[in-house]
């Protein structure tokens, strides 16, 4: 796989705390030696601060053994440290669906959601213009939806076809009450990238992101 292309900014922009925390929401569980050599810091200094935002309860340490030798020990997000990234009004907007479905039906949802995708559609083809190819497509993509919040990257497999990794997702409440939502963003892929699109990970069946395989159709 080659190197994976952030669209999101750099991390120098934010306090050592914020881009830990960010670290740990993109790549997953980090040793604090692993961590500090991503950061640019000592693998010391990562860890003091791992200490710190555990005692504000947004990370915890589990250990993990790695074949021969003592366990090597891991920071990850609690809870409450991916509830610290935005989840656009999530308590309003789940309980407007749950109103909208409990005094106009279920078809009313079905309708919210089409508007929704028709919109979506428009907007993403808009920014595909003059894109040369599928690649061009995938990274213009990522960076639709990380200007989104959804802090997406993308990456190119070595047999030609694409990841989409998306390591937030800030309408994950409102996907929650309404899987249709995750169904639409499928179809918007499919035929925005004009490409074959498949869901390899999704954060409403318990994993940590959502990704996607991408190839020609």
């Amino acid at each position: 796989m080659s190197k994976i292309n952030v669209e999101n900014g750099e991390y120098a922009a934010r306090s050592v705390s914020e881009r830990l925390l960010t670290l740990l929401k993109t790549h997953g569980p980090q040793q604090a030696s692993e961590a500090g050599k991503i950061l640019g810091t000592t693998g010391e200094a990562a860890r003091q601060q791992f200490v710190k935002l555990a005692k504000e309860g947004l990370v915890e340490a589990k250990a993990e053994t790695r074949g021969v030798g003592r366990p090597v020990q891991l920071w990850q997000l609690t809870p409450a440290g991916h509830a610290h990234f935005p989840d656009a009004h999530a308590e309003l907007t789940t309980q407007l669906l749950r109103t909208v479905r409990d005094k106009l039906g279920e078809q009313a949802i079905d309708v919210l959601i089409d508007c929704r995708e028709q919109e979506t559609l428009i907007n993403y083809k808009q920014a595909m213009i003059g894109a040369a190819d599928l690649r061009e497509r995938v990274s213009r993509l990522a960076a639709i939806r990380c200007s989104e919040g959804y802090m997406a990257e993308w990456s190119e497999l070595k047999n030609g076809e694409f990841l989409l990794v998306e390591n937030h997702c800030p309408i994950c409440s409102a996907a929650t009450v309404c899987q249709g939502f995750c169904r639409s963003e499928l179809r918007v892929f499919t035929e925005v990238l004009q490409a074959r699109v498949e869901r390899l990970e999704h954060a409403l069946a318990g994993s940590r992101r959502c990704t996607f395989r991408i190839l020609m159709a």
